[in-house]
């Protein structure tokens, strides 16, 4: 027993010291790149079979070859994806999420010219480089671990790294070369990725798909580390190692004991998928989803005629035997789920093909059971969407990396404990429903499931739900504070595209009339989602069109190409357009895009003339401003003292329902409506932002948060928005404690807000925009508000068709003020909305904002412009260390 205890031991060692191998490479390469690299285990891919190549079939001598494939084709290769991919990303500011597809773009691209050049079996001839010894394996990873521990602590190489990881833009104008840093992190990246590659090689299957999918299981390692501690990746790869190998002495018994088995044996995957739903996140909030994809017009009919022809065509000029066409429009379906979840969603979803494995596998288990085919079909989708439900539920929290962390984990896990597990997939077979098992009428059947499911897509596309889930794609933050209900909207997307990737897979097993797993490996759902992200994400013509260039490239002795071309052009991200761009558009009404070359008319810039009418007024009820810092008065500004305005008659803004104003105090104040008390937020590592700070906002006044940067003044405002929960204290609403309830639900109980950095959907035009905020606002239903907010902030005119992509910043402000106003709050939370804005549109803000409160709205605003607060504040606190001490 004990023998074996450490004869177990030894192999776990052995594959530990290849898991932190990777562990290290990975941290190295987000630590000075910021990338988190999912090409890495086709890096180690490639170096394998260079090795190979070089010893076996080239009959070089093994040091020799090991040393030009860890020492120049390695880091030559690291240094290509530097120079190639993701320099030109960094120069153009991409984010990490396109940093990510990038990344994507390179594993699809490396798998495919794996694929054409040593052709898709695997190799059991791989030379062994270290022996047998894991001790040496060992020695190897602890020593490299040491090197660049010592390397990045006492070099002067170092310290450039880890102030280029701690403020890139800082270290540049420091004098630091960034791009020499980067370079060096992605060269020994890929060394470490191809020595990963060479010691496992001779242990594990080596193909162009099993061994990138090994090495990317075990990212577990450096997720654990938080993409930071080299000790914790290589501790961690070291124990899950040994504990893996351990477990493999473990044969339970009963009907569990088969997933169990398989849970011992895939403990990579478990520590996966366990870290990226428990540990926090890669990434931010807002700050790494995939881009939004800027709005065109639809596609001319006469497009679409000719791809219902091309479609057409194999039942008409075909021969009896349509294999290939056939697996087109199963496929298309599939694909469609990713237009849905990333497209429309903006989600960075990698493990559809696990829902669409699941599709096949449940359809077959039911038509063994008894169920006619098409019924089981049927019965198969409710119960994926369902299995949609319970994954996607925890991951709807996540963002960006973290998201795609998840997904992928999920599709994996999937993938190794269901579907290539005999116990859940031996003896399983799958026909064709009755009366469609010629090749003709399952086409047409298929044809006509795909048009059904493109229409359902086209109508979640338009109306109040099409306007959600493009709010979402677009500014997710913005979407919460238009009320749009993320969590809910993100598992309706998630749940719908787990049913139609189910759909799909169910029909793809029936037109190849067989179960087959490795046709929903994880690897083939990340070409999936390179080629719809390539082709255009949000176009519905992208999936017919991505399913006929997989379906046909791979076809015959072409096998790679489709993976090559489309992971070339996905690693080209930055630089290449969607090629569904690149078609013909409609153009309804000249609706929906600036004219090319119009300059922006006034009506763009500022409220026309009489839009807001104001007079002289020095308090609210005409008594002077109320106690805690007065705003003084500006010298020139219209008005009485403190130059605050009101309007002439008549409303200005969309009224809530109800009364507008609260009850009011004795001595004519009114009372407090939105209140924080006591309100106390410490940031992780200590930093207290907000210390113990009492804020009452009153109807009818304007209250003026003001202070030096740092001072705490947007972590507050994002307390009483709901972006941010305080560790203690309160927030109140007329007396309601308020403090657990999310951004989204606050805007619907009248609290809006608008943001420092703009949070405009760009794919939606102006009027969208704003009738976005009816539609999830406090009152909603009420379409006469979008036409008020409009008129009120001079966007009735013909901009209100524009979409806001192309507006300029003045215009984008409105937008986003009339976009609050169309939910007709009683409350208005202003981050810096002059910020961006000449002195004439900031004149106009000026007077509108005067010109709510005057109405009964209750306002604040956090503002660096002292004339803008000056002009139309009645209460002024300045903030200073987290306090307001004025």
């Amino acid at each position: 027993m004990a023998s074996l205890t450490y004869e177990l031991t030894l192999a776990g060692l052995a594959v530990g010291s290849a898991a932190a191998l990777t562990g290290i490479g990975l941290v190295v390469t987000y630590r000075a790149t910021g990338v988190l690299n999912l090409a890495h285990g086709a890096v180690a891919m490639i170096c394998a079979y260079v090795l190979r190549q070089l010893v076996v079939v080239e009959g070089w001598p093994l040091p020799l070859g090991a040393l030009v494939t860890l020492l120049v084709v390695a880091p030559g290769v690291g240094v290509v994806l530097d120079r190639a991919v993701f320099r030109p990303l960094a120069h153009r500011g991409a984010n990490p999420a396109q940093a990510l597809v990038a990344s994507l773009g390179v594993f699809v691209l490396l798998v495919g010219t794996a694929v054409l050049l040593w052709g898709p079996g695997a190799r059991d001839d791989v030379p062994v480089l270290l022996g047998d010894d894991p001790w040496a394996q060992l020695g190897a990873v602890v020593a490299l671990a040491c090197l660049v521990g010592a390397v990045t602590r006492w070099t002067r190489f170092g310290r450039e790294l880890r102030a280029v990881i701690d403020n890139r833009p800082l270290a540049v104008l420091s004098g630091i070369d960034a791009d020499r840093v980067a370079a060096a992190g992605w060269a020994f990246g890929s060394f470490t990725a191809g020595l990963t590659g060479v010691l496992l090689a001779p242990y594990v299957r080596l193909d162009p798909y099993g061994m990138p999918l090994l090495v990317l299981e075990v990212v577990a390692v450096a997720v654990i580390a938080r993409m930071r501690s080299l000790p914790v990746a290589v501790v961690a790869a070291l124990a899950i190692g040994v504990a893996q190998a351990q477990l493999t002495r473990l044969h339970p018994e009963g009907w569990a004991g088969p997933l169990l088995q398989a849970v011992g044996a895939n403990l990579f995957v478990v520590a996966l998928l366990v870290s990226a739903l428990v540990l926090p996140g890669i990434g931010g909030k807002g700050r790494d989803a995939l881009p939004p994809p800027v709005r065109s017009e639809p596609l001319p009919g006469g497009v679409w005629l000719v791809v219902g022809v091309l479609f057409l065509l194999p039942l008409g000029f075909a021969g009896p035997d349509l294999h290939t066409a056939i697996q087109v429009p199963a496929l298309s379906v599939i694909l469609l789920s990713l237009v849905v979840v990333a497209g429309r969603g903006g989600q960075i979803a990698l493990g559809q093909a696990a829902y669409a494995g699941l599709g096949a596998l449940f359809t077959a288990l039911l038509a063994a059971g008894g169920v006619p085919t098409l019924a089981a079909l049927g019965l198969a989708v409710p119960l994926v969407a369902a299995v949609g439900l319970l994954t996607g539920w925890p991951a709807i929290r996540r963002h960006g990396l973290a998201l795609a962390l998840v997904t992928l984990a999920t599709g994996v896990a999937v993938s190794r404990f269901v579907l290539t597990q005999p116990y859940a997939t031996a003896g399983v077979s799958l026909g064709r429903p009755a009366g469609f098992t010629d090749d003709r009428a399952f086409y047409a059947l298929e044809l006509l499931v795909l048009a059904g499911c493109l229409a359902l897509v086209a109508a979640l596309r338009r109306g109040r739900t099409g306007r959600a889930l493009a709010a979402l794609r677009d500014h997710e933050p913005g979407a919460e504070a238009a009320g749009v209900a993320v969590p809910g909207l993100k598992l309706l997307a998630f749940v719908l595209g787990a049913a139609l990737a189910a759909l799909g897979g169910g029909l793809l097993g029936m037109g190849l009339r067989a179960f087959d797993p490795e046709a929903y490996d994880p690897v083939r759902g990340l070409l999936w989602f390179a080629a719809v992200l390539v082709l255009g994400a949000d176009s519905l013509l992208t999936p017919l069109a991505a399913a006929a260039l997989l379906t046909t490239l791979d076809a015959g002795s072409h096998a790679g190409a489709a993976a090559a071309a489309l992971g070339l052009l996905a690693a080209l991200t930055a630089r290449v357009p969607p090629l569904t761009a690149l078609l013909p558009r409609a153009r309804p009404g000249g609706r929906g895009r600036r004219g090319r070359g119009r300059p922006p008319t006034p009506d763009d810039v500022v409220p026309p003339a009489g839009t807001v009418s104001v007079h002289p007024r020095s308090g609210a009820d005409g008594a002077a401003p109320p106690a805690g810092g007065p705003a003084p008065p500006v010298p020139g500004r219209a008005g009485g003292p403190g130059g605050r305005p009101r309007p002439a008659g008549g409303r200005t803004r969309p009224r809530a329902a109800g009364p507008a104003t609260a009850p009011a105090l004795p001595g004519g104040t009114p009372a407090p409506r939105l209140r924080a008390d006591a309100v106390t937020l410490t940031y992780p590592g200590g930093v207290t932002a907000v210390d113990g700070v009492t804020l009452a906002l009153a109807p009818s006044r304007v209250t003026a948060l003001v202070g030096p940067n740092g001072a705490g003044k947007s972590t507050l405002f994002d307390c009483l928005a709901g972006t941010l929960r305080p560790r203690r204290g309160s927030i109140t609403l007329d007396g309601t404690d308020i403090t657990g309830r999310s951004a989204h639900a606050r805007t619907r109980l009248g609290i809006a807000r608008t943001f420092q950095r703009l949070a405009v959907f760009p794919s939606l035009t102006v009027e969208e925009n704003v009738r976005l905020g009816e539609e999830q606002g406090h009152v909603r239903r009420d379409p006469a508000a979008v036409e008020r907010s409009l008129r009120l902030l001079g966007l009735a005119g013909p901009v209100r068709h524009e979409t806001a992509a192309d507006l300029p910043t003045g215009t984008l402000r409105r937008v986003e003020l009339a976009r609050a106003l169309a939910g007709q709050p009683h409350t208005l939370l202003l981050d810096e909305p002059a910020a961006g804005l000449d002195a004439a549109e900031t004149a106009a803000l000026a007077r509108i904002l005067a010109a709510l409160a005057a109405d009964g709205l209750t306002v604040l605003v956090v503002e660096h412009d002292p004339d803008l607060v000056a002009g139309i504040a009645h209460t002024v606190h300045i903030m200073e260390g987290g306090r307001i001490v004025s």
